[in-house]
């Protein structure tokens, strides 16, 4: 089992998160961390209790960066993937060069989510495989099972960030009408019931009926939480 600590000052990206983890198999979350300080601490004085950290670079009391630097220097090994909105050259180079193994922006989906942290599952799996004095085989499949896999494209017209906002407000609003959100994230009501159906026919979302308004009752989206098609997106 993998035991994971997630680190992020949102306390429904902490929700989502860890509700992802849980749906992995061989992953555990075991311990949640609002702030910069507090992920040092949990590090350093759990790290025999954590396999791996999933860490935001932005917090108010300090940054990704500042907790790798510190558990590095204290010597912790830990694993690191680096889960953000943060997008710059510099920053992703220096995370890098701290041990991070996945560097992974938001919005993502939970297929995206899923893929990664089992192309690490995979990775430990061969580190111990290839522990003692590994052929170039042996490392080569190592370093390459932390390689992403090629995304599968979404239908035409619909777009990642988009598809993670509409899914965001039918998990948290839900149920809600393809004019309710419309109205909420500031689109048309064509595009987002694109994108509502899109979810219905990857199993993400339950269309029903709603009744109870005047004339014809309208569709209402609701988000399926036993689910898990390939669909399932991130916009925190």
């Amino acid at each position: 089992m993998i035991r994971v600590l997630l680190v992020d000052d949102d306390a429904l990206t902490l929700e989502l998160h860890r509700d992802y983890v849980d749906r992995l198999d061989g992953f555990r979350a075991v311990a949640e961390c609002s702030s910069a300080h507090a992920a040092i601490d949990a590090v350093l004085d759990r790290g025999d209790e954590i396999d791996l950290v999933l860490l935001d670079v932005t917090m108010p009391d300090g940054t990704g960066l500042d907790v790798l630097r510190h558990v590095r220097a204290r010597g912790s090994a830990v694993d690191v993937i680096a889960i953000t909105g943060v997008r710059d050259a510099d920053v992703v180079r220096q995370m890098v060069s701290l041990g991070v193994v996945q560097y992974l922006v938001k919005p993502f989906t939970f297929a995206t989510f899923r893929e990664r942290l089992e192309q690490y599952r995979e990775y430990r799996r061969r580190a111990v495989q290839a522990a003692g004095a590994p052929t170039q085989a042996e490392i080569d499949a190592l370093l390459g099972a932390l390689r992403p896999a090629v995304p599968v494209p979404l239908p035409k017209g619909l777009a990642a960030d988009t598809l993670a906002r509409v899914s965001d407000e039918v998990r948290l609003r839900g149920p809600v009408s393809a004019v309710e959100a419309a109205d909420r994230l500031g689109m048309s009501r064509v595009a987002v019931r694109r994108y509502l159906e899109h979810l219905v026919a990857q199993g993400r979302v339950r269309r029903a009926a709603r009744y109870g308004t005047r004339g014809r009752p309208e569709s209402e989206y609701a988000w399926v939480l036993s689910a898990l098609a390939d669909g399932t997106p991130h916009g925190g």
